[in-house]
């Protein structure tokens, strides 16, 4: 041990014993402190997830064609909705991993980072699940909404914007499972 470290250790046993508790306190807050400063960065992440998401989304419903059918066992065919929403999302997950890796979570790296964007992957994909129901389901009531409300927009923005507004709800209920899965599976090296 360095000198400094032997003052430093001395230097907490005072503190300790003059004040018990104090250190753990502090400790708890500095904890504390980091994890709202990871998820700031890990929202701030997001946004910028969303804004490929819901780019890659939109421009995919304007040229995916509307007959678009993919059947799904057990569940609905999913639609163009679905389909250009999932590519999105495949787009941002891959784009949120980069930005997580270096600058949410730098101190993660002692994981192999092909299995860190494999776990990654696979807890978006139970963010996915959690999405396209709600893209599929929540659409149209939304876009009948956005008419009603604003009468004056035509049947094809109205229905743009019923869809953005899933994808908004969609993408806030994902991220809220996708930061705590992630930060104690994926990330689970960080302290």
């Amino acid at each position: 041990m360095s000198e400094s470290t032997d003052v430093m250790t001395v230097e907490s046993e005072v503190i300790q014993s003059k004040y018990p508790g104090l250190l753990g306190r502090a400790h708890t807050r500095i904890s504390e402190y980091r994890e709202v400063k990871r998820f700031v960065k890990f929202a701030i992440v997001g946004g910028i997830g969303f804004v490929i998401d819901a780019g890659t989304s939109n421009l995919l419903w304007s040229i995916l064609p509307r007959d678009i059918s993919i059947p799904v066992p057990f569940l609905e065919p999913i639609s163009y909705i679905g389909l250009g929403g999932a590519i999105g999302f495949v787009a941002a997950v891959i784009s949120n991993f980069l930005w997580n890796r270096y600058w949410t979570y730098p101190d993660s790296r002692s994981k192999s980072p092909v299995l860190q964007l494999i776990t990654f992957f696979v807890i978006n994909l139970f963010g996915i699940i959690i999405r396209i129901p709600i893209l599929e389901f929540a659409s149209i009531p939304f876009s009948a909404l956005a008419a009603s409300a604003l009468p004056i927009l035509s049947a094809e923005f109205a229905l743009r914007i019923g869809k953005n507004m899933a994808l908004l709800i969609s993408v806030g209920i994902a991220m809220i499972w996708n930061f705590f899965v992630n930060r104690y599976l994926t990330y689970s090296d960080v302290k």
